[in-house]
């Protein structure tokens, strides 16, 4: 189902600002977004990033997954755990940008790790890392990349 096309996004968008009664200028500043790339993405002209979805559901209250599934981001049939984690982080009052960016970095880092990263199917690199015999384990730090720590 992840085959709907970007003008259907653009199109619901468009009925979802209506039916809430809301200008495209208001639902922009309240999405943080500018007037005509919010114009664009109504108009099918604009692919947005999930980020800028969760920022729109937002200011539309109505579910950012919604958007995914019609933006063709996220199959309906799957990765629904993935897509709830990314919104709840995105979402969180108590983290900034900066912050919310480092933790899903390293939330994809590790389901990539254990064979569930974006596009690849399950099993690609095999399970959770075990310890080396000397108690060392991999981790990896987002802004400095693989490291080994004591464990």
């Amino acid at each position: 189902m992840a085959s709907l096309n970007v003008g259907n996004l653009g199109e619901y968008l468009r009925e979802q600002r209506r039916n809430a009664q809301l200008s495209l200028r208001q639902l922009a500043d309240a999405a943080g977004v500018s007037n005509p790339y919010l114009s664009q993405i109504e108009r099918g002209l604009r692919k947005p990033s999930a980020e800028v979805l969760q920022q729109v559901a937002k200011a539309l209250r109505i579910s950012a997954e919604t958007l995914y599934v019609r933006a063709g981001i996220l199959d309906a049939e799957r990765d629904r755990d993935e897509v709830e984690t990314r919104a709840v982080i995105l979402a969180d009052p108590s983290l900034n940008e900066r912050q919310k960016q480092v933790l899903l970095q390293i939330y994809e880092s590790f389901r990539k790790e254990n064979g569930f990263g974006i596009g690849e199917p399950a099993g690609d690199e095999g399970g959770a890392r075990e310890a080396d015999p000397d108690g060392a384990t991999d981790r990896h730090d987002a802004d400095a990349g693989p490291r080994r720590t004591a464990g």
